[in-house]
């Protein structure tokens, strides 16, 4: 059916017949049948269709169907006053923190995107301001927006992206010698590819530097994406143009070095200026090298025979040294979401079901204070000691705890 004609399928579509279409979608593993996202959602949206049906335990709530109609709640009863009445309901009648609102609300939400992408809705109803009116203003008392990669997770996700550049690399270097020219260049693309994604993940993972530090950001003209000349792995240090408006060295521990030296030597950028994490997106290059070569004085029948004898127009840009834009702040989301993806990392966040680009610079300030205390870590982090502090109190709060019940074991002997 036709995606864009969602008037056919809603109105006779119950609510809880695209359920397990949405779980299969989010879960994780063969069949999409596992992660702890599908099972915190699941249970989010059980609860919201028994609260459309008017089985939530309260006389005066009939449901979203018309009293006079008896029939499961479908998809031609929503609009954004349903929602706006199921904020109005978790923040009012289950006792729920604020950010617990905001949370299960979320899952509802993402649900309700995907019912528009697939054609059951109209429209995006509950991300609409009247309908998220009722919802209260996060207490802050947990980062439930805030991801923060743990060290297995970071394990898992780097790991992956390793072990697939190592065999693209191999696959690519261990080539026939009869192997034709197009087979050659498709094997080099696939190993360049998994090498620019493997440097992506691991700066991103180990340096702590923000996603809009290090490649473009289509609004912002001074965020052009770090290039080759700001790298000095010798030095082990990185020229980024900061939040605070101004250009400074970040670091590049031991780490990072060897996927980028091994990116850097199968790339064989022909200028200093190129970007380290430039776009493959294949219509942005094919554009652009047709504009930079007909810029050149070539003729179009003459541009169609080069871009024939290559595979990617990127290999083509990279011999004729067009310059590519740097891959955006949202292309690494999406890197990351394959990547999440493909690794199988079980991920449990009320917002992200992969690991986002911010998740890896929170997951190595964790680290940081947790072996080097908030001086150190504020400075690998680019903030002031006072915001650090402030982000990671869990860290202080919980050792805290460990020298109360140190204390109290000292003084009143065994706590138990």
């Amino acid at each position: 059916m036709d995606r864009n004609t969602p008037t056919e399928r809603a109105p006779r579509t119950s609510l809880s017949e695209s359920f397990e279409r949405y779980l299969q979608d989010k879960g994780k593993g063969r069949g999409g049948d596992g992660g702890n996202y599908r099972r915190n959602a699941a249970r989010e949206l059980e609860r919201f269709a028994e609260w459309a049906a008017g089985d939530r335990g309260d006389d005066e709530w009939t449901g979203i169907v018309p009293d006079d109609v008896d029939r499961e709640p479908t998809f031609d009863d929503l609009d954004e006053r349903v929602f706006r009445e199921y904020a109005r309901h978790l923040s009012g009648d289950r006792g729920l923190k604020q950010n617990t609102v905001q949370t299960y609300y979320r899952y509802i939400s993402a649900w309700c995107g995907w019912c528009v992408n697939e054609g059951y809705l109209e429209a995006h109803y509950a991300q609409r301001a009247s309908a998220m009116a009722p919802l209260p203003e996060d207490d802050g008392r947990k980062p439930g927006d805030q991801q923060a990669w743990t060290s297995e997770q970071r394990h898992a996700l780097t790991r992956h992206v390793d072990e697939r550049a190592r065999d693209a690399v191999e696959a690519y270097t261990t080539l026939p010698e009869d192997t034709g020219p197009l087979d050659k260049q498709r094997a080099r693309y696939a190993a360049l590819k998994a090498a620019r994604d493997r440097a992506l993940v691991f700066v991103l993972a180990y340096t702590a530097v923000r996603v809009g530090e290090l490649l473009r950001d289509p609004n912002d003209p001074r965020r052009r994406g770090v290039r080759w000349e700001d790298l000095s792995p010798d030095d082990g240090s990185m020229d980024v143009y900061r939040k605070k408006q101004q250009w400074d060295a970040a670091s590049l521990p031991e780490p990072v070095i060897s996927p980028l030296r091994s990116y850097r030597q199968l790339m064989a950028p022909p200028t200093e200026r190129w970007p380290v994490f430039p776009t493959f997106d294949q219509r942005t290059l094919a554009e652009l090298v047709r504009e930079e070569l007909a810029d050149r004085g070539e003729r179009p029948e003459a541009i169609a025979e080069g871009r024939d004898e290559y595979a990617r127009d990127l290999l083509l840009a990279l011999d004729e040294d067009i310059r590519p834009p740097s891959i955006t702040t949202d292309g690494a989301r999406s890197i990351l979401q394959r990547l999440s993806e493909a690794a199988e990392i079980d991920i449990a966040h009320p917002k992200h079901d992969y690991l986002a680009p911010h998740g890896g610079r929170r997951g190595m300030g964790e680290v940081l204070v947790r072996a080097f205390g908030y001086t150190v870590a504020a400075r690998y982090l680019d903030n002031s000691e006072e915001m650090v502090r402030e982000r990671y109190s869990h860290i202080e709060a919980g050792e805290l705890g460990d020298v109360a019940t140190e204390a109290l074991t000292e003084v009143d002997g065994d706590l138990h």
